[in-house]
């Protein structure tokens, strides 16, 4: 997660750190938490580039593109 949210064009400059809280190896679920530093309130930017959907949308597409 570090690798791929550090080197976002988009998160990159905001991304500080990963790291698991839990993880359960019967259901295969880990259980994360990311650090961002945003800047001073900008109008929208919490709303869109601080968007859980946007945020768990660049992990979908590096997954993809290492498909």
């Amino acid at each position: 997660l570090t690798e791929v949210y550090s080197s976002s064009p988009a998160l990159g400059r905001y991304f500080r750190s990963a790291q698991v809280i839990s993880f359960s190896n019967e259901s295969s679920t880990v259980i994360y938490q990311l650090v961002f530093s945003a800047p001073p309130s900008t109008e929208g930017f919490m709303e869109n580039t601080m968007n859980p959907d946007f945020i768990r949308n660049v992990l979908r597409q590096n997954i993809y593109d290492e498909d």
